[in-house]
């Protein structure tokens, strides 16, 4: 039988991805109204744009203590994937 202390952090844990899921949701509208703003394909990727993103949340991740190892990784992937949402979901006007 599982600890319960870890029985415990995990439903913490469990509640915590569902918030995510709700933030996820939130930012993938966002990205919508993005995307309906782009004219061409090759508007999809900013990559000096992206650069300063990471920056940023390596800086924000330090200053709050987090490993920005896990958030750069994070956000790398977040990026990676929405790009490719894009891709999928760009209407040629």
């Amino acid at each position: 039988m599982a600890n319960k202390n870890i029985i415990n952090i995990r439903k913490k844990l469990d509640k915590l991805d569902n918030q995510f899921l709700n933030i996820i949701k939130k930012r993938t509208l966002l990205v919508d109204q993005v995307l309906k703003n782009k004219k061409f394909k090759k508007d999809i990727i900013d990559k000096k744009r992206i650069k300063i993103i990471i920056k940023n949340i390596a800086k924000k991740s330090k200053k709050r203590g987090i490993d920005s190892r896990i958030t750069i990784k994070i956000w790398k992937t977040m990026i990676r994937s929405y790009i490719e949402y894009e891709y999928r979901n760009f209407k040629k006007k």
